[in-house]
């Protein structure tokens, strides 16, 4: 784990809200996109009693992200995306050049 900084908080928050649990357990979210690390590749975390492990942690600016990111996000396309982070931090403009952490995840196979 030595190439990552420390966590800046527990796996166990990385996927809370009730919709995006939804989405992961439906199979269509695979991505978190936080300003921390909150998990590190290979660690696990469960949701309802399903596993998932982090597959991949890398940073990316918002500006590189894609309709096909906002889909792994569990959103439809990259503006619906952009809109809801927008009602989620009011007066927090979207900005291109901010790199935030993009947790990957996968289904434990039981």
């Amino acid at each position: 784990m030595t190439q990552y900084p420390e966590k800046t908080c527990d796996i166990d928050r990385l996927v809370r809200q009730p919709k995006l649990v939804a989405a992961v357990l439906e199979g269509r979210k695979s991505q978190q996109r936080r300003d921390g690390i909150y998990g590190y590749p290979g660690e696990t975390f469960e949701l309802e009693g399903t596993t998932f492990r982090i597959a991949k942690l890398f940073r990316q600016s918002l500006g590189d992200m894609t309709d096909e990111d906002a889909k792994a996000e569990g959103y439809p396309d990259l503006n619906m995306y952009k809109g809801l982070i927008d009602k989620m931090h009011p007066g927090m403009p979207w900005d291109n050049d901010h790199l935030v952490w993009v947790h990957q995840f996968e289904r434990v196979a039981e």
